[in-house]
């Protein structure tokens, strides 16, 4: 039944507060929902007062906005009262009633309407409200609800308390009553002339503004730079500023009277204050700005390649926002003998950007600047190195000049350490061109195994007569540009050799390495071997990776012995860690079994080319032919090698056993010398193309000039054949192919043209051309290959892309069985996770330093450091 108002006293004794508490809840409730967009309006218009918005605009618009606010307040208000009601006590019983099981609240008002004479149901009644009673201790006040998202849908009322919020922390209350002095006849001329007054620091400091009416205290620490705003309000002469902070006259009017806008900077310490009615004075202790500070840290270190690290330090009291590092040549440092003596031709300074941190403080830090000087004339000669910064406010700081040897990278082969100092004489003036000549072609004298190849000699003496051509004839900036980089591709390739000779150098650390622990030598030569051995596998695989761009139909896979397992670059590096590891911990046997394990490895490195034959697609009997095309190039070009050092030293050929080019041998490819033989109508396209050029090559009666050219001629057709033939040129990659291969068969044309005229050093540049367009349009068929087979996995699924047990994601991890990316295996392995984890936070910080990477890139490098 129905709850009586009078109801037991004891029952309302009970629940007396969470039922008041109840009830306030609900007038709360009624409260924020009919006048939220009362509340809402006020605190909007008291924000635009204490912002002092009414300040600066017109009075007239300040009266607009006044009767709007005013129109708002009065309608959110009337609406307010209209959807207002009073919540009742019966209300608040039943929402209290409703938090409690079984509604306790109503079972102890209700009355037994039947059995009441019964002894049972009485007994059963009794026992029933005993309970519902003793519940009633459970009462607890109901929540309020005072939500009105679907009043508000959306949140006028967060941007009216968030205005109110920026008002309190960026205003002032002082500023509301500025509102009353507006118009004319009003309070203003009751109240006099007022003033108001701002204190705006310099935004590198990131120190808040003041607003000056607020400062009591007579003195205040203001940094360097601020900017003071000081405005009048009332009749024109009768509030007047003095202040000596900024050095400079106050701003006046036509007639002499001060400006009632006085805005200065404030430069020096002092005094400022505000004459008149109401005036205040304060005393400006200026901080200063301090200039920033640089200097360079401990030794310069240099990689085997030449990378240079150069550490620096900087320091400002506020932030370094950017530096310059710059170098010159220190000549009276310069030891000037030899090719040194002369003059050094005038030359531009180094200047780089200093890397700045990403993230973190910029007032202390410490950086690394990253750069390769390898190739520049002052590579390894004294120069003068100087860092300077700057702040936000545009002060510089320089380091002291300090003299360094500029890093350079380091030739160990004595003919390419030659043709580097060579190079270095030429640049450093290029009159020295000609004894340059002379000593190298000194240096090929009697030459015997001083190269590895005969290709690597013809291309010495080429550059020889090449040189000794410039410096009769003079010499372009141009051409010494062009010398000076050829010059230094040449020691590269003198230096480095091929495939055979890196894996021949890692033999040999390993060899010197193992000889070491066995010998029991001192831990500084086994940490130097092991330094040894690491650049040596460094090459190994640089020389791996150059070997497949240049073949780029071959695939790299480094094999094991029995089980066909792809290693990453990072599994030899955590390898060789752990060799390093156990030679600390003095577990000799360990080590070497586990360096006897690596050296089957590297040995098993092999690049694996895809054999011709049937089944072979479109797109890889393509690449065959393009690859046999550049090889047939290749013999060509040597030849004509060969042709233009017999023009200078006759006779030498003969001497040396180079093999005639006689038809002995059909198919056998004569520039190369390898026995790449070919049977006579073997194959289709590439092979028909072969034959035809080797059955040229076995005429006897031509001249040597004809022959060359005539064969130049046909790999030019052969290569037209292909280019017609070419698979994949819907695809942008495969368009850029056939550009490619038409920019070889232009040069072909050009090199067959200078073959006519009897110009060899035009032929073989245009030879070389020839074989670079060749290597390119073979790198974007290979990309066009790559990516037809991405598109056909994606539509085959798995079926014919392997076990996808044994497939890779691109950490390197297993993809798992059941064909999902990536698996539960953690990429980073070992004892040590946290020195690797510094190791790639340091090389991301070295990385993002690099101003020569591009945009994109460096944008990446800062998102990952942020996660950081």
């Amino acid at each position: 039944m129905a709850p009586e108002h009078t109801g037991p006293s004891d029952i309302l004794r009970r629940i007396r507060w969470p039922l008041r508490l109840t009830w306030w809840g609900m007038l709360a409730e009624r409260v924020t929902r009919a006048f939220w967009p009362l509340w809402s309006v006020l605190f909007v218009v008291l924000a635009l007062l204490m912002l002092g918005l009414q300040d600066e605009v017109a009075t007239e618009w300040v009266w607009g906005a006044g009767v709007l606010a005013l129109l708002a307040t009065l309608w959110t208000g009337y609406r307010g009262l209209r959807a207002f009601r009073w919540p009742s006590r019966d209300g608040a019983l039943a929402r209290l009633d409703d938090t409690l099981r079984g509604n306790p609240i109503q079972a102890a008002f209700d009355r037994q309407a039947i059995g009441s004479g019964d002894a049972a149901s009485l007994a059963v009644w009794r026992a029933h409200q005993e309970r519902m009673r003793n519940r009633l201790a459970e009462a607890r006040a109901a929540q309020p609800d005072l939500r009105v998202s679907d009043a508000d849908p959306f949140a006028l009322r967060y941007v009216a308390l968030l205005a109110l919020s920026v008002a309190i922390l960026f205003g002032s209350i002082m500023r509301v009553q500025s509102v009353t002095t507006m118009g004319a006849g009003g309070p203003e001329l009751a109240q006099g002339p007022s003033w108001e007054g701002w204190m705006q620091p310099p935004a590198y400091t990131r120190q808040p503004s003041i607003y000056l009416n607020d400062i009591t205290a007579p003195a205040i620490d203001v940094p360097e730079g601020a900017q003071i705003t000081l405005r009048m309000y009332g009749e024109v002469g009768s509030l007047s500023v003095e202040e000596s902070v900024s050095g400079r006259p106050l701003e006046t009017t036509g007639d002499g009277m001060q400006d009632t806008a006085q805005d200065f900077e404030v430069a020096r310490s002092g005094q400022v204050a505000i004459d008149g009615p109401g005036g205040r004075a304060w005393d400006i202790a200026m901080i200063p700005d301090e200039a920033p500070s640089v200097t360079q840290l401990g030794e310069i270190e240099s990689s085997y390649e030449g990378e240079a690290q150069i550490p620096y330090a900087a320091q400002d009291d506020h932030a370094v926002t950017s530096g310059t590092a710059r170098i010159t040549l220190a000549l009276s440092e310069v030891p000037r003998r030899y090719a040194l003596a002369a003059e050094p031709e005038p030359r531009d300074m180094i200047e780089m950007p200093l890397p700045m941190p990403v993230t973190g403080d910029r007032a202390d830090f410490e950086e690394i600047i990253t750069a390769n000087f390898s190739q520049h004339p002052w590579a390894n000669l004294p120069v003068s190195l100087e860092l300077e910064v700057a702040d936000d406010r545009g002060q510089t700081g320089l380091s002291q000049p300090t003299v360094i040897d500029l890093p350079g990278r380091n030739f160990f082969d004595p003919t390419a350490a030659t043709v580097i100092e060579q190079r270095q004489a030429v640049l450093w003036n290029r009159d020295n061109t000609a004894d340059a000549a002379l000593l190298l072609r000194a240096v090929m004298y009697d030459a015997g195994d001083l190269f590895r190849t005969d290709v690597n000699r013809l291309r010495v003496e080429h550059l020889v007569e090449r040189m000794e051509l410039l410096a009769s004839y003079g010499m372009s900036d141009e051409q010494l540009d062009e010398l000076a980089q050829d010059m230094w591709d040449l020691a590269i390739t003198l230096e480095e050799g091929d495939l055979d000779d890196a894996l021949e150098r890692l033999q040999r650390a390993q060899d010197r390495l193992n000889e070491a622990m066995k010998n029991g030598a001192s831990e500084q030569e086994i940490a130097e071997l092991m330094q040894e051995l690491r650049r040596a596998t460094d090459d190994y695989l640089r020389q791996l990776s150059r070997e497949q761009q240049q073949n780029p139909n071959a695939e790299n896979q480094m094999t094991g012995n029995q089980n066909m397992m792809e290693m990453s670059q990072n599994d030899l590096q955590e390898m060789m860690d752990r060799i390093q590891e156990l030679m600390e911990q003095g577990r000799m046997a360990e080590a070497q079994e586990a360096l006897e394990q690596l050296r089957q490895m590297m040995e098993n490195m092999q690049v694996t080319q895809g054999q011709g034959g049937q089944g072979q697609s479109p797109g890889e009997q393509a690449m065959e032919g393009l690859s046999e095309t550049l090889r047939n190039q290749q013999g060509l070009s040597d030849e004509a090698f060969r042709d233009l050092q017999e023009q200078f030293n006759p006779g030498q050929q003969g001497q040396e056993g180079q093999q005639g080019e006689g038809g002995q041998q059909q198919g056998q490819n004569q520039g190369q010398g390898e026995g790449r033989g070919q049977q006579e109508g073997e194959g289709q396209g590439q092979g028909q193309g072969q034959g035809t050029l080797q059955g040229q090559n076995g005429q006897g009666g031509q001249s040597m000039q004809d022959s060359l050219e005539e064969r130049q001629r046909a790999l030019r057709d052969e290569l037209g054949r292909q280019r017609r033939n070419l698979p994949g040129q819907n695809s942008e990659a495969g368009q850029r192919a056939g550009e490619a291969l038409g920019r070889a068969e232009d040069a072909m044309d050009g090199a067959a043209e200078a073959m006519r005229d009897g110009d060899l050093p035009e032929a073989i540049d245009r030879q070389s051309d020839a074989m670079e367009a060749l290597r390119e349009g073979m790198r974007d068929l290979g990309e066009s290959m790559a990516q037809q087979q991405q598109q056909g996995q994606g539509q085959q699924g798995t079926a014919q892309g392997g076990e996808p047990g044994q497939q890779r994601d691109p950490l390197g991890r297993n993809a798992g069985s059941n064909g999902q990316l990536g698996s539960d295996e953690g990429m980073l392995q070992g004892e040590d996770v946290y020195r690797r984890a510094r190791d790639l936070l340091e090389e991301l910080r070295r990385r993002s330093g690099e101003s020569d990477r591009s945009t994109a890139e460096l944008d990446y490098l800062e998102r990952l450091l942020d996660r950081f």
